[in-house]
């Protein structure tokens, strides 16, 4: 059976909980169950803590795993890599410090930098050559300079308004782009390229749409200049020899001005319809 390691709770738990049963997989029914069979999919699932599941599968222990590439990279497991974005819990890790203080990242060598998440941080810093002492906390370290156990900190930054209220602004580079990710151990297991297909499945029902119109035929270039699908829309001949049907997956976040650009060029009959899950 694939084993499957998967967040216990936070704010990746409930999502990725969602996509594996949009996947067809069934999951814990009870919060409290720390660990489910489900035998019809030849998988198990092991509910976690999200910081330790690049652990767990960068040694092989478990197969794989949905954690965030922020855990992965501080985790440092050498045997744990990334094979597939998720596309959700997304956010951005930045340096913050008193306004004014720092320009460059370059400035806060031999200073001290609190974060949650020292292996990125370490990480980021080494590779630009730069020594700082590190001061590890659990969270709200925006308040560690103002109670004087650090000069900056590294943490997630979404609006800003928390460090702001802290007196703080952010400076230098982006320490990285996160979001959640299936993680691979370091040998490919069975069952693997099945979850991942699964996966991408409810990723392209999650992005897209199906389009159904009907359209003079001689506007069919016209059409496909606006809503060209994936790889091509399936068009089919109607009773009338000069119109046609036009069905095409378009993006769901732009579905409402195709649908409009559509109408426009003289498109008629347009309905939207929810893609379930998907394989491409």
């Amino acid at each position: 059976m694939l084993r499957i390691a998967v967040p216990n709770k936070g704010s990746l738990a409930e999502t990725a909980a969602e996509m594996l049963a949009e996947a067809g997989y069934t999951g814990r029914r009870d919060s409290k169950d720390l660990h489910v069979i489900d035998p019809v999919n030849e998988v198990e699932f092991f509910y976690l803590r999200p910081k330790d599941i690049a652990t767990y599968v960068g040694s092989g222990a478990l197969d794989v795993g949905i954690t965030g590439r922020d855990l992965l990279l501080d985790a440092r497991m050498p045997g744990a890599r990334e094979i597939e974005r998720l596309g959700f819990a997304g956010s951005t890790f930045r340096f913050a410090a008193p306004t004014g203080t720092f320009t460059d990242v370059a400035e806060l060598a031999g200073k001290r930098i609190a974060t949650s998440y020292p292996g990125l941080v370490d990480a980021f810093l080494d590779e630009r050559g730069i020594a700082v002492d590190l001061v590890p906390l659990d969270g709200a370290v925006e308040s560690a300079v103002r109670l004087g156990v650090a000069d900056a900190v590294a943490d997630v930054v979404e609006t800003g308004t928390t460090l702001r209220q802290a007196g703080l602004e952010v400076f230098g580079p982006e320490i990285l782009r996160s979001e959640a990710v299936l993680i691979a151990g370091p040998h490919d297991a069975d069952g693997t390229e099945r979850l991942l297909r699964r996966l991408r499945g409810v990723l392209v029902a999650r992005r897209y749409v199906l389009v159904d119109y009907d359209l003079p035929a001689a506007l069919v270039d016209e059409a496909v200049a606006i809503a060209g699908g994936i790889e091509s829309p399936t068009i089919s001949p109607l009773r009338d020899p000069e119109w046609v049907a036009v069905r095409v997956m378009v993006p769901r976040a732009s579905v409402n001005t195709t649908m409009d650009e559509l109408y426009a060029i003289g498109a008629r009959a347009i309905l939207v319809t929810a893609i379930h899950n998907a394989r491409l």
